[in-house]
């Protein structure tokens, strides 16, 4: 069964809006764990306006399944990955102003240096998933760099999804079977939620991980965090068993 892997970024905006320590990203993160999921997820930005770099050392050791870092690849943040030892980092070409991922990487343009940070990365014993469009393509380039994995950027799918949920899917199903023949793993996460999870996981059922924050957080507020994880663990469990 697919994984979920749950972003914490918003847990912490809400401490900073407030300062002090609560909520506690280090107790949510071991809550998230407890309670079911199967990753933690964080996305450290150069003006620490949610995850703070200093957060990702306090959550290293909590880790009891699998971390995931993602960011773009500053020098501060390659140090970063390289010195807390992820079990994954997922690069994504965010601008620093960026609100939240908007886009995926242009894998043909920037595949020198992308292939130069996976070498790095797998070095360290750090598996490497490229954040990217749902663009054979663009998968194509990912392939030759090296990386272990992509993760496709699924905003795209959930923003047609009321109107047209199987075109919306399509192009996903495509880049996603195309990773899977060059020999990339598939993640995916963006606006999936718990309208249109299922779907997204019934049509590629072998994604490897989907990583949620923003939904997954938002709908704690109403459902609690451990009844909101059982429910998205419950929407890919449907798609795994049919």
């Amino acid at each position: 069964m697919t994984k979920l892997s749950v972003n914490i970024n918003k847990i912490a905006t809400i401490r900073n809006a407030r300062g002090g320590n609560t909520p506690d990203v280090v107790l949510a993160a071991k809550k998230i764990q407890e309670f079911g999921g199967e990753g933690i997820t964080v996305h450290p930005r150069p003006d620490e306006r949610h995850i703070r770099y200093t957060d990702v050392f306090a959550i290293k050791p909590v880790i009891t399944t699998e971390f995931n870092i993602e960011g773009y690849p500053s020098d501060k943040f390659v140090d970063l990955v390289l010195k807390a030892k992820p079990t994954q980092v997922t690069l994504v070409p965010d601008a620093p102003d960026a609100i939240t991922s908007n886009a995926g990487w242009d894998t043909k343009t920037n595949k020198a240096m992308l292939t130069d940070l996976v070498a790095k990365f797998s070095e360290a014993g750090v598996r490497t998933s490229i954040f990217v469009d749902a663009n054979v393509e663009m998968v194509e380039y990912a392939a030759q760099t090296g990386a272990d994995r992509i993760e496709l950027y699924t905003e795209p799918y959930a923003s047609g999804y009321k109107a047209d949920r199987d075109a919306a899917v399509k192009p996903f199903i495509e880049a996603a079977e195309y990773a899977r023949k060059k020999g990339l793993q598939v993640n995916a996460g963006h606006d999936l939620n718990l309208e249109n999870l299922a779907f997204f996981s019934e049509s590629i059922p072998f994604v490897k991980e989907v990583s949620i924050g923003h939904w997954l957080i938002s709908d704690a507020l109403y459902y609690g965090l451990e009844e909101t994880i059982k429910m998205y663990k419950n929407c890919l469990k449907k798609a795994s068993d049919k």
